[in-house]
């Protein structure tokens, strides 16, 4: 990497470290920025990852999709261009040298409206995975730089925040997968339908559907939706339904009081001994356990 590219990455490790001083991930003055910071390696956190630029400036991350594990680090950059439930493990931190990383998420219309205001240009191509990562840019670093500078002079972020993210993005849409995050707002391409597919699971996730149904919202044969829901998000729809449903029946037993059978009723589950082996499956202990163990973590 370039000495101006160690240069930003120095001032972003100033800049979220004065904002932050807590582990966790937080909330910024920019709405659709968000830091994180771990002073210690993590075990498997599990979340959606909305369509968003994921930057780490200091310590390393894995983040595994399905069965696929992607593994970034200062040297590069992830993007998720749709809706994914993903496990993500700190892989690289210390009390010294903490874990740094930003993520800024985006909208299609956003990416849209820069192929409309720009020159460039992309075909439907062939879909392509909703994940990727790629090597950070000097262009790319510094408009991210200038975004989260606009947190020490919170009255320009109203005015200029847009227009530094949407430079971001313009960046993202130039860079080596950028096609990839074109097709996304491409209406018509498969990436732009299987998100029409994303969007109504996780607005629907505890509700059964019929795959002819999800077909037609895609606007495709059942056997290409099955391809394409693959190619997209490295899962079946009924696989991402179930990674969806688990993690929000997780949420619920971690901050309400409630049992395991109302968690697994109101996220769509008719069978508590199918919820508790699925439970298990996915977070490595039957629900009780797991709640348990997670709470003593956080105490």
């Amino acid at each position: 990497m370039s000495d101006q590219i160690y240069k930003h990455q120095a001032e972003l490790i100033q800049l979220i470290e004065s904002h932050i001083e807590q582990d966790g991930s937080h909330p910024t003055s920019i709405p659709t920025l968000v830091f994180s910071r771990y002073s210690n390696v993590t075990g498997p956190n599990y979340g959606i990852y909305k369509p968003s630029l994921c930057i780490i400036v200091q310590g390393k991350k894995e983040v595994v999709l399905a069965q696929e594990h992607y593994v970034y680090s200062p040297a590069d950059y992830l993007i998720a261009s749709v809706n994914l439930p993903i496990t993500g493990i700190v892989t690289e931190a210390s009390l010294e040298n903490p874990y740094l990383a930003l993520k800024l998420e985006f909208t299609s219309n956003q990416i849209l409206e820069i192929l409309k205001d720009t020159e460039l240009t992309f075909h439907k191509d062939n879909t392509k995975r909703g994940m990727y990562v790629s090597r950070i840019e000097l262009s790319l670093l510094d408009a991210v730089t200038r975004l989260t500078r606009l947190l020490n002079t919170p009255k320009d972020i109203p005015v200029l925040a847009p227009l530094i993210t949407k430079e971001i993005i313009y960046r993202l849409l130039q860079g080596q997968h950028g096609v990839t995050l074109g097709q996304i707002a491409i209406e018509g391409s498969s990436t732009n339908q299987i998100s029409d597919v994303v969007e109504h699971i996780m607005n629907y996730y505890n509700q059964s559907f019929r795959i002819e149904d999800l077909a037609e919202i895609a606007n495709m044969s059942v056997s290409s939706l099955h391809r394409h829901f693959k190619e997209v998000t490295a899962m079946s729809p009924i696989q991402f339904q179930k990674q969806l449903r688990l993690q929000e029946a997780r949420r619920i037993l971690l901050s309400e009081s409630t049992d395991a059978i109302d968690a697994a009723i109101r996220v769509g589950y008719e069978s508590p001994s199918q919820f508790s082996r699925e439970y298990s499956r996915l977070f490595g202990l039957p629900p009780k356990e797991d709640i348990n163990r997670l709470k003593a973590t956080y105490l």
